[in-house]
């Protein structure tokens, strides 16, 4: 099996504007006895010869509850008002035929850490209005107190209520620059 670590090769060449309307970045923890999910709704990232980068505002996380969001973007959690965006920026990529491994920096509440997502690449298509398009699924595995999200509650039973990893899910479409 091959794999190319450059990335002109891991990448359709050219420069690639994220479709936000067809793309979510979001994450999802255990919690209770199901999984807590939550999403950015502000979210950009391009791809060009130097790589992926990304970024998503705080304040647009959405929970699908007013009051946990609003926890989130509080200083137990996120502190939006201080830290008001994600961000991300790639170093090295790996593609082989099965897969897609991009690894770099994230930055979360103001703490640069490294990161490795593994998914899959679409080939480029061109869609009805002729313009190219590709599709990057990517996830990862962050433990969220090494970005100082550390809030937890105690349990009855003493566990916590919150693991410290956090699975980061995205789904990105770009769309050739002109």
């Amino acid at each position: 099996m091959s794999v190319l670590t450059d990335t002109q090769a891991a990448l359709p060449t050219g420069t690639w504007n994220l479709d936000p309307v067809h793309s979510s970045i979001g994450f999802e923890i255990p919690y209770l006895a199901g999984t807590f999910r939550g999403q950015f709704a502000d979210v950009e990232a391009k791809v060009t010869e130097e790589g992926l980068t990304g970024s998503a505002r705080v304040a647009s996380i959405d929970v699908k509850d007013e009051n946990f969001s609003a926890h989130l973007q509080s200083p137990d959690f996120f502190d939006a008002e201080r830290h008001p965006e994600l961000t991300f920026e790639s170093r090295e990529l790996e593609r082989s035929a099965e897969a897609l491994t991009v690894r770099g920096d994230i930055t979360i509440r103001g703490v640069t850490g490294p990161v490795e997502l593994t998914g899959t690449i679409s080939e480029p298509l061109t869609d009805y209005a002729d313009r190219q398009r590709f599709g990057l699924k990517l996830e990862a595995t962050v433990d969220r107190t090494e970005f100082g999200l550390n809030w937890n509650a105690p349990l009855p039973s003493g566990e916590p209520a919150l693991p410290n990893d956090v699975k980061l899910i995205a789904e990105l479409y770009f769309v050739r620059e002109a």
